[in-house]
């Protein structure tokens, strides 16, 4: 498994790196299975675990830490995340400083351990201003228990926003960036990607089999993730039905270029310059051998260039696959004068 350099951090983490989102209800209720997942990434060469409190509701958290007792730990570089709402009080979610410094023990408790690698906020807070979460963040940092920290879905605009707030207010930066990226949903190439680069931000991206659309399997079979979430995947919607056309054509692309769709997708993501580690998913010990044996796929100018002209640079087929709204958008009363 080859290694890359996290956001300037210095620390050396693979270029697959294991999510953990299916580890739980949500996906493998079997921990012993789950742990058995975990150990296999691990010995195939992979030190990078990402997960999140929400996951399950922190039952994921749990099994990673479960596998990684008995001295597994040290050689693990491990993410988690904060800010969906963990309980019915509105102060369990969020990113005050307030739900921060409780996120992180609760976070620590469950995993096992004493310290995070890498702790990221989940989604942007209208609600909170960015210098009150960079505040709390650094004093994670400089107390140890937290080692670098990132965000995940943040717009181009504030990830600037929360570079300029650290350069200004003396916090610490933002060393990374999780964004969904996928064939199917490009449309971070257009500026969080370039707004990364330019900050020398890591970038670990999320979703590249595009919650199973690029898996090879029927995603509109109304099972597994697409029972969950319905809209995401009924073809009578546009949006879904030009996705199932350009699955159709990079399934003919992949077939000819000799490749696995899984590897094709995937290995697309690793091709631009701007990812650190790609964040693999899987939720059974088969998708996780599949997904291993094409850790060294990479794709020709001539591939590449067939993909621009299935799924064009900078396109999003469905907006709904980037899992966040602005507000602006979301709210009528934020566009309409009172």
């Amino acid at each position: 498994m080859k290694r890359r350099i996290l956001g300037g951090t210095g620390i050396s983490v693979s270029e697959y790196a294991l999510g953990a989102m299916m580890f739980g209800p949500w996906g493998n209720p079997d921990h012993d299975d789950s742990v058995r997942i975990i150990h296999t990434a691990l010995d195939a060469g992979i030190n990078f675990v990402d997960t999140a409190d929400i996951y399950s509701a922190g039952e994921s958290e749990v099994i990673v830490g479960k596998a990684l007792k008995g001295g597994r730990r040290d050689g693990v570089v491990l993410a988690t995340k904060f800010h969906n709402q963990m309980g019915e009080d509105p102060n369990t979610g969020g990113n005050s400083r307030r739900w921060i410094v409780r996120a992180v023990e609760d976070s620590l408790r469950r995993l096992g351990t004493d310290y995070l690698d890498l702790y990221q906020v989940h989604r942007p807070d209208p609600d909170t201003d960015i210098d009150e979460t960079l505040s709390a963040l650094s004093d994670l940092v400089r107390s140890g228990k937290v080692r670098a920290v990132g965000s995940s879905t943040f717009p181009a605009d504030q990830i600037v926003e929360a570079q300029w707030a650290s350069e200004r207010r003396g916090h610490v930066r933002l060393r990374t960036e999780q964004p969904p990226y996928s064939i199917l949903a490009r449309g971070i190439e257009a500026d969080v990607l370039p707004a990364a680069q330019r900050y020398g931000m890591g970038v670990l991206t999320w979703g590249p089999l595009s919650a199973g659309w690029l898996s090879g399997r029927d995603v509109t079979a109304g099972t597994g993730r697409s029972a969950l979430e319905r809209q995401k995947f009924d073809v009578t919607v546009p949006e879904n039905a030009r996705k199932l056309e350009a699955v159709a054509e990079l399934k003919k692309l992949a077939a000819d270029a000799g490749l696995p769709l899984t590897h094709l997708a995937i290995a697309f993501v690793r091709a631009h310059p701007a990812v650190t580690s790609v964040i693999i998913g899987p939720r059974t010990s088969d998708q996780l051998t599949d997904l291993l044996a094409g850790a060294d796929v990479t794709l020709d100018s001539a591939i590449l260039d067939r993909i621009d002209a299935i799924v064009p640079p900078g396109a999003d087929l469905n907006p709904a696959d980037n899992y966040y709204v602005p507000p602006a958008l979301s709210d009528a009363s934020l566009r309409r004068r009172a």
